[in-house]
């Protein structure tokens, strides 16, 4: 079939080059499994000096270009996992120690899809109508387990589009305490049903505006005769997983956007931090624009959407959301306020396009409807592909459709733009759907993209392809609004 978006010609392919070295505990990989650390470090600590020496220089030979600070790191590893009162061990010895306690992980192993592009903070040094664009990724490695990861593009001039090469080695960030509000705290607690004895009286102890680290220690504070409940343990664990889902992720200076990446750090996103959907999203009160992604944050079993805010791209908040939209994926914020309120769509019932507000993007309310599938090929559901984009006829969503085969493909509705919970016109055909090689993949007969960006009046879409590799296309922006039907 024929559709009205037109494939650039560039392809992004995962690397399982791409890797990170991180910590690693033996047997903790294994369910159910102990952790056989304290038996593996004493086998280390009795290996002959001569060899320990051996072994850490063949480490750093081998692995030292693939990681930027290799020993600094594996001594850092080393220290973890040695006991207190452990007597202190020789550089090499200390090395070794950290080498067998460090796996590496190649984030994009199995897989790079669902983009989404925002424009670059820095424009600089541009020809005459090109654009730069940041392009998010989602990266899934070992165990399908996903991350986040960037690249830049340059978009022009004319109907063009052209990947930066990505740098190496990737870098982790540093995390520190994230930044909570004690209204929003509670709504956290209460939004999971976690108000109790215990979390009351913590709760009481914090400050208006408080830091993650601020809940430990109102916790450690707590009356002996509280901790007495046979409950007090397990409700402070899940006080703690709450507080600890907001956090601050920093990235070095000397980094540069395609060296980064954001793998999961709170517990609830142990299984993977997935499908960011990024925009610049422009205040009504006169502060700076930001950009700000919902992602999924998914735990092994349950989702929720979660949001992270940067102006840099090199500092990244990662905050929890509350209310009833926020308990499903593939949340889409707009790009500005509608009305004084903030706006997003969502999926709550898990087959049609909702919208929520919130008046400070944190807590959302009940969604209402806003379009249920229609066309045979979206049959099965029908869902946001990122971030509306705003024209002068209206807010331009593209929307993913699931039909026959469990085939993915990629449509568009627009909304009023003072009143988006109207659709004023519908693509009642697909706007770009995985026929012939782009069929096939990890994930068969999928197209799917997490944002498409405005340039030039021409829409561009990079999008996944069979969940494993990117390629972009792109539809002027007026041949789109000419195929789409009016809503009567």
């Amino acid at each position: 079939m024929t559709t009205l978006a037109r494939d650039a010609g560039v392809e992004l392919l995962p690397d399982p080059g791409r890797v990170v070295a991180r910590l690693f505990l033996p047997g903790e990989s294994t369910p159910g499994a102990n952790s056989r650390t304290e038996v593996v470090l004493d086998r280390v600590l009795a290996a002959p000096p001569e060899e320990t020496a051996r072994m850490a220089g063949e480490v750093i030979e081998t692995f030292g270009g693939r990681h930027r600070g290799l020993r600094e790191l594996l001594l850092q590893n080393a220290a973890l996992v040695r006991r207190p009162d452990a007597r202190d061990l020789d550089e090499e010895l200390a090395v070794v120690v950290g080498a067998v306690f460090t796996s590496e992980s190649a984030i994009e192993g199995a897989a790079l899809c669902n983009p989404s592009v925002v424009p670059h903070p820095d424009q600089s040094g541009l020809a005459a109508g090109a654009l730069r664009v940041v392009v998010s990724l989602r990266a899934i490695g070992e165990s399908h387990l996903s991350s986040i990861e960037f690249c830049e593009a340059i978009i022009g001039p004319g109907r063009a589009w052209e990947f930066v090469p990505r740098e190496a080695p990737l870098e982790l960030p540093r995390i520190t305490d994230g930044r909570w509000t004690k209204e929003h705290f509670v709504r956290a607690l209460e939004h999971h049903g976690r108000i109790d004895d215990v979390t009351r009286t913590v709760t009481q102890g914090l400050a208006p505006v408080f830091t993650t680290s601020a809940v430990d220690a109102a916790a450690n504070a707590l009356p002996a005769v509280l901790m007495q409940h046979p409950d007090a343990r397990a409700q402070l664990a899940a006080l703690r997983v709450i507080a600890w889902s907001a956090y601050r992720a920093t990235f070095d200076e000397a980094t540069t956007l395609s060296r980064r990446v954001l793998m999961p750090v709170a517990e609830e996103e142990r299984r993977g931090v997935e499908d960011a959907r990024f925009v610049r999203f422009v205040p009504d009160d006169g502060m700076p624009p930001e950009y700000r992604a919902t992602y999924t944050a998914y735990e092994g079993q349950a989702i929720a959407s979660r949001l992270l805010v940067t102006r840099d791209f090199r500092t990244f908040d990662v905050h929890r959301l509350t209310g009833p939209p926020t308990q499903a994926k593939g949340m889409a914020l707009f790009p500005r306020p509608v009305g004084g309120m903030q706006l997003a769509l969502s999926r709550g019932d898990g087959e049609s396009i909702s919208l929520t507000r919130s008046e400070n993007g944190l807590d959302w309310e009940p969604e209402r409807h806003v379009y249920r599938p229609e066309q045979l090929w979206e049959s099965v559901q029908s869902g946001n592909c990122g971030s509306p984009i705003e024209t002068p006829e209206g807010w331009l969503v593209l929307t993913h459709g699931v039909g026959p085969m469990r085939t993915y493909r990629i449509g568009a509705i627009l909304l009023a733009l003072e009143d988006p919970s109207r659709v004023v016109a519908t693509l009642t055909a697909p706007l770009l759907q995985p026929d012939g090689a782009l069929a096939a993949g990890y994930v068969p007969n999928v197209v799917y993209t997490c944002g498409a960006i405005l340039h030039d009046g021409t829409v561009w879409i990079p999008h996944g392809i069979g969940d494993q590799r990117i390629r972009v296309a792109s539809v002027p922006l007026a041949a789109l609004l000419d195929a789409m039907r009016a809503k009567l």
